[in-house]
């Protein structure tokens, strides 16, 4: 036991001095600072090239939306998030190492080219998280988390962030094991990561795309505006388009729906007038008993 509180207590301090060390050393490497520009780089965008012209560039919700963004990315690992994690990590490894697994790497790809590596990991975690981005719409009390993020009225870059904590949880708890048996390193991940966030920041933008021929593979603004749409086409219980950062998988599974190009589509969900507007009632929402 006392291992593991000293995992909590050195994850705990480290990922607060980690934080601090972003904020106060700006670098070309520096993921805060990584963020912070790609989010200004989209949001130029969405201020330069608006699809829907009648839309306030400070739109509905937008300080929230920043808000969620810290708050995820952030505010969450630094409020404890980061060390229960390290802690669950170690009793799992442990746990294996009792019944003799003592690694769990079942594929090992650092001899590939770095490239290569990078190409693997990002649709391996892709095609994950689509899965993962189903079971949110069709089990019922993960939907009650999900309704967070359908919760946004108006869209833009930032509305990618608003999704209550409990879906860090269940994504990196169902990726963790997958992704474990793949030996990617860390610079690998980083890299993923920054690019899925790109993707995903434009996803949500205000932008009138969907890259031609490519939308076939990537998710795009026009595409993915319809999964947040209000109401759903017949057939479709539980959503369309699923895909986070490729729309193949949509494509493949029959999950598809883009039937035309609507800048102006209502948002959100049935029942939605009633729903919380506000950062603490929205994370308290999903635990309420009907």
């Amino acid at each position: 036991m006392e291992k593991y509180v000293d995992i909590f207590i050195n994850s705990f301090n480290g990922y607060a001095s980690y934080l601090w060390k972003e904020i106060m050393n700006p670098s070309w490497t520096n993921y805060f600072y990584w963020l912070l520009v790609v989010s200004l780089l989209v949001f130029a965008l969405e201020i330069w090239l608006p699809w829907r012209k009648n839309q306030k560039v400070m739109r509905k919700d937008f300080w929230l939306d920043l808000f969620y963004l810290f708050f995820n990315f952030f505010l969450f690992s630094l409020i404890g998030y980061n060390a229960v994690s390290d802690v669950f990590i170690e009793l799992f490894n442990d746990g294996l190492a009792s019944i003799g697994i003592t690694n769990l790497v079942a594929i090992e790809v650092s001899s590939f080219p770095f490239w290569v590596q990078l190409l693997i990991m990002f649709v391996i975690a892709d095609f994950i998280q689509w899965n993962i981005h189903r079971l949110l719409h069709r089990v019922p009390f993960l939907w009650e988390f999900h309704k967070v993020h359908h919760s946004v009225k108006e869209m833009g870059f930032a509305a990618q962030f608003r999704f209550h904590f409990m879906e860090t949880i269940v994504y990196k708890a169902l990726q963790y094991l997958p992704l474990a048996m793949i030996g990617f390193g860390i610079n690998q991940f980083i890299v993923i990561h920054m690019i899925a966030v790109l993707i995903g920041h434009l996803n949500h933008a205000n932008l009138n795309w969907d890259y031609g021929p490519f939308k076939y593979i990537l998710n795009n603004p026009k595409m993915h505006l319809w999964h947040h749409a209000r109401k759903l086409p017949e057939g479709a219980k539980y959503g369309v388009n699923y895909g986070l950062s490729l729309s193949i998988w949509d494509y493949l599974f029959g999950t598809a729906h883009i039937p035309y190009h609507q800048a102006e589509l209502e948002l959100g969900f049935p029942g939605d007038e009633d729903y919380p507007d506000d950062f603490g009632s929205q994370l308290l929402e999903p635990f309420k008993k009907d």
